[in-house]
């Protein structure tokens, strides 16, 4: 999750549109493994509606001084840096937001609560306040007012990100569950033999590959410059579902053991939950799609 954040989540806006300045003083460590980063999206009033952020960045001369808060800030706790979205003016919400290189030590910004949280136990989650924390205004990712549609490039990443992350979880839930059903006798016989298990797993192992060449395809485009939303939003969906649905099948197959700590496909079943909400829920991509499809009624379609 730490890695993800790092690679694509917090830093690809920086490296297409960041200045050289920026890019030395961010960029380039993080890349070295000096820097630990986190994304400053999410608020308390404001998860996957990132339109509605209310934390502000004031413009004081050549300064910004910054005031609100954030929260489900992954690896919140001990970044170096923070890839903060915020209000930087007035006007439209989607025109009046700019993405801003945060160094984590600057005065004024607390660290209030490591969240407790039902997965993810090895992955930090923070929430983080701002008072009147001072910083260059040369820290703006590239056009100021830019940042929503920067932030919106960043979650094609994290979503395509989400899918890839998913495949081996998938993969492993399936070949471990193979292996303890062969195990497993039941009536005198392997768990296995019977048919409501092993086609189960292979109509599981068939949306995998499914899932895994829609991977492909969208990471193809994207590295040709396309825009990828729809794909991406398509992927985030899919395999938040699929994840939900190999680690609840899964687990079921391993009995009693599947509701102890002592297996792996118990921590996909509480980690991999997340993925159907974190970075965008699903009702959110089926929206987007929906978008993409021009199936919107025209009030939701602005």
């Amino acid at each position: 999750m730490a890695i993800g954040v790092q690679t694509d989540m917090a830093t690809p806006a920086l490296a297409k549109f960041g200045s050289d300045y920026l890019k030395k003083e961010f960029l380039a460590p993080s890349v070295a493994g000096d820097f630990l980063s986190c994304l400053g999206v999410s608020e308390v009033g404001s998860g996957s509606d990132v339109a509605s952020v209310q934390t502000r960045a004031e413009t004081r001369g050549d300064d910004l001084v910054i005031n609100g808060g954030k929260m489900w800030t992954t690896s919140g706790t001990q970044a170096d840096w923070m890839c903060l979205l915020a209000n930087t003016s007035q006007g439209p919400a989607h025109r009046n937001k700019s993405l801003i290189c945060l160094p984590m030590d600057t005065p004024g910004i607390t660290v209030a609560r490591k969240i407790s949280k039902i997965g993810m136990h090895s992955s930090d989650t923070a929430q983080i306040f701002f008072e009147d924390v001072r910083i260059p205004k040369k820290n703006i990712i590239g056009e100021e007012g830019q940042g929503f549609t920067y932030q919106m490039i960043q979650f094609q990443e994290e979503r395509i990100f989400a899918a890839i992350g998913s495949l081996v979880p998938i993969e492993r839930m399936i070949e471990d569950t193979i292996k303890y059903t062969q195990e497993r006798r039941v009536f005198g016989a392997p768990l296995l033999n019977n048919q409501a298990v092993h086609f189960t797993l292979a109509e599981l192992a068939t949306e995998l590959e499914l899932l895994k060449s829609a991977c492909y395809r969208t990471v193809a485009l994207y590295i040709k410059g396309q825009d990828v939303t729809r794909q991406a939003s398509m992927l985030k969906l899919k395999s938040g579902r699929l994840v939900r649905e190999v680690s609840d099948k899964c687990l079921q197959f391993w009995g009693g053991m599947g509701f102890t700590d002592e297996v792996l496909v118990s921590r996909f079943y509480r980690d991999l939950r997340l993925f159907s909400i974190g970075g965008g829920a699903d009702e959110v991509m089926l929206s987007i799609i929906c978008k993409y499809m021009n199936t919107l009624p025209k009030s939701h379609s602005k």
